[in-house]
Order: C-alpha cells, then structure tokens, then sequence
C-alpha cells in the first residue's frame, strides 16, 4: 500500500485535494484524517466527503478515539488496518508525521515533500501520482499474508509460515539499551536482489509464493524491521523456505545499518 500525506493550513484545501486524488488513483483507497477533537466530525463532514469521492475506507483519529470501536487508535494503528486491502491510504492532517506529503501553503512538515503548492487548486495530480510511485509501500505482517492469500496458486497451499525481525532493545540485562536503527540501501540494487531471491526461493517444488519486505529509515525499539512470508503446499517447505529467505536476504541484500543507544552512534558494519 502506498501512503500519501496531504498538510497545510485550514483555508488551502486539504480535504478537497484528497477527495480529487481519490477519484484519480487506480485501485482500492483509503484515507485516515487527523481530528483535533473526537467530537469534530462526528457528524462525518470531513469522511463524508472522502467516502462520496469514491474511498473504501474512512477513518477519522485523535490521539485518543476513533471513529470505530476501541478504546485507542494511532496514525500506525490506522495505516496498519488499512494495508492488507488497500492500494492506497491518503492521510489528512498529520504534518508532524514521517511520510511523503503533499505540502500546501508552505506549512512546517515531516517527512518528505513530494509536492508543494500555494492551494489545492494548484496541484497538477498527474505530478503527485508519479511521485508517489517511487514511494516505498507501507507493509505489515498481515498486509503480506493477505497479498500471499491472494495468490493464484493458494487453492494448492496448506500453509503459510513467517518471519519478522525487530529492533532488539538488549541483547542481555547489562547492555546499553538501544533507542533506534536506521536502516539505508541501494535501491535498485537491493530491490533487484529481493526479487530475484523471492523467484529464487518460490521456484521451489512445493513453494507457491515468498514475499520479503524490510524497512528502510529510522525504526524504534520494539518495532518490527523485516518481514518473510511463505505460501507452500505443506509446513516442512514453508519453514525451510522462510529460514532461508531471511539468510538470504542478511546476506546478499544491501542494507546499511547505524544504531543509536542512549550513549552512542555508530553503523554496525563498523564494529563488524
């Protein structure tokens, strides 16, 4: 799944470009819209309007409610509800946060600026669709054993088996804790060399799929990195397979990765 962030001040049109980029994507989209009380759009104006241009899905989050059941929801709790059946998730509001924007009125941002423009009205949506698609997509666990379950050859599978690596805190009660890891690659070095071990891994006898996904960027403590994913005919292959498929990829993929703890910062390949 895609992910696109649409900021700016409340007069630029914020609501109106998601609900023009919703009618111009091709595929499934759903949008997440920040409100600043739970009460705001109870009344579903702003969703209301992302739901008429045609999205499948809409949420709208506070730090606290949302608008479903629960008693919590976060931007990840709502990305993570999205990305197994949707193309794309497009989120309103959010400029704090670590995701491609689209950048309206100069507003102070995180992430990256795909697009920046005075209003709504001045974004050329041609431009924002081919910048988004050199985006890294938002995966999670369940999001690739929904993609695997979809496959064509899953009629013929009875089971599927993973893998997921995450940043390690402590390797023992004495250590000095880890905070985050930031993780670089070769892009298309490393996204030739993913694919051509998923075919690799997939042309297996008794293997019908493998999906291997890892994170780039800053990754907190206690946050997952790295996800292998195995459709097979039965459980001694699928678990053979996914061991192999995260030696491989530790192996041959080209990932560069620094740690930060609470007293240092280093790349690990430097301690090596």
């Amino acid at each position: 799944m895609k992910v696109l962030g649409v900021v700016g001040p409340s007069d630029a049109g914020k609501t109106l470009l998601v609900e023009r980029l919703v009618e111009h994507l091709d595929g499934r989209v759903g949008t997440v819209k920040h409100l600043h009380r739970f009460d705001v759009d109870t009344e579903g104006k702003d969703t209301a309007r992302h739901r008429a241009a045609g999205a499948a899905t809409t949420l709208g989050v506070t730090g606290e409610e949302w608008f479903a059941t629960g008693d919590a929801m976060t931007l990840d709790d709502a990305l993570a509800r999205l990305a197994p059946d949707h193309d794309y998730a497009l989120v309103e509001g959010y400029s704090d946060a670590a995701l491609p924007q689209v950048v309206l009125g100069g507003r102070d941002h995180g992430g990256t600026a795909l697009v920046e423009a005075p209003t709504a009205d001045d974004v050329a949506l041609d431009a924002v669709v081919d910048a988004l698609a050199d985006v890294e997509p938002f995966e999670t666990l369940g999001s690739l054993v929904a993609r695997a379950k979809r496959s064509p050859q899953a009629e013929r599978a009875g089971a599927i088996a993973t893998f997921t690596g995450r940043v390690r805190a402590k390797d023992s009660p004495d250590d000095v804790p880890t905070e985050y890891l930031e993780f670089e690659r070769y892009e298309d070095v490393a996204a030739e060399r993913m694919a051509r071990i998923e075919s690799e891994l997939a042309a297996r006898e008794g293997v019908q799929e493998v999906l291997l996904h890892h994170r780039t960027g800053v990754v907190e403590a206690g946050e997952d990195i790295v996800f292998v994913v195995v459709l097979a005919g039965h459980r001694r292959e699928a678990f053979r397979t996914v061991e192999d498929g995260i030696d491989r990829l530790k192996d041959e993929v080209p990932l560069f990765k620094k740690e930060v703890t609470v007293e240092d910062t280093f790349w690990v390949h430097d301690r090596d």
